[in-house]
């Protein structure tokens, strides 16, 4: 099927998932599937970077080579096509340059960038030379890029104390070219709440939830982009989306379960898993 060739008409709503493979099942394109599946929408993959991971650390990973991560992405979108699409693990710039000019060709509009740079357990995930081409070659197209503080950090070159010194950072972050950001603040020395700061150019907003006492936190990061990209599937706007997305992700911390000798998994199916609570 030629690429601008319609599509037929789908019943059910469509993602695309561009990330790497977490073995441990807790993150990264796991986690992405299942939170698709939570909200209803079918998902679709694309796989970066293979890791050899459980819920303490990265033992070891391998990147794909970039023209099969391009010919993954032309593959789902020439054949089904896709309502939202969401990037996670890039390791190298000649993936991200290969994802840029796929998405590109098809003309995405509806974009979640998390610029995945280091997991859970403390692991680097992106080779330095990528956060330039990332802010670069990225970020300009996405519909919202969801940094944490540690990774919006990174990417504005300094530390950022206190909220004044986020919200400078969220308007920096926005001025790379995305039409919104939100600095996810879940590392934030908040004892009482989580709360993610949203810039869109115009104004700012802050999402709030309760910090729970849980170390099963494994994936939170993918899996609230992952639920922002599945509303944005089905159709919410923007900040109806961050909205649900946090809250998909409270509960799914709230119901959790313990795995491993590390930081367990988020429930992603915790709407149907009633039995373990």
């Amino acid at each position: 099927m030629e690429k601008n060739t319609p599509l037929p008409r789908r019943k059910i709503p469509v993602a695309l998932a561009i990330a790497g493979s977490d073995s441990g099942g807790g993150a990264g394109i796991q986690a992405d599937l299942r939170t698709f599946a939570a909200f209803q929408v079918h998902g679709l993959s694309a796989i970066t970077s293979v890791t050899a991971q459980d819920t303490s650390t990265v033992h070891d990973s391998e990147d794909i080579s970039p023209s099969l991560v391009g010919r993954q992405i032309e593959a789902v979108m020439s054949d089904i096509g896709a309502d939202a699409v969401k990037t996670g693990m890039l390791s190298s710039s000649e993936i991200i340059v290969t994802i840029v000019q796929k998405l590109s060709e098809f003309g995405v509009k509806r974009l979640v960038v998390d610029p995945v740079m280091v997991s859970t357990g403390g692991d680097v995930l992106i080779k330095n030379s990528a956060i330039e081409t990332l802010k670069r070659e990225l970020f300009p197209i996405a519909l919202v890029i969801t940094p944490n503080l540690h990774e919006a950090e990174v990417l504005v070159g300094r530390t950022l104390s206190d909220q004044a010194d986020i919200e400078r950072a969220a308007v920096e972050l926005h001025g790379l070219g995305s039409f919104s950001v939100i600095i996810k603040g879940g590392h934030v020395q908040d004892t009482a709440k989580s709360s993610d700061l949203f810039f869109d150019g115009d104004r700012m907003r802050r999402f709030e939830s309760p910090r729970l006492p849980s170390s099963n936190t494994h994936g939170s990061g993918c899996t609230f982009g992952a639920a922002i990209t599945a509303c944005l599937a089905r159709g919410f706007n923007l900040e109806e989306s961050i909205l649900e997305a946090k809250h998909f992700v409270t509960k799914a911390i709230e119901h959790s379960y313990p795995l491993g000798h590390g930081n367990g998994p988020l429930n992603h199916l915790y709407r149907f898993w009633k039995d373990l609570d």
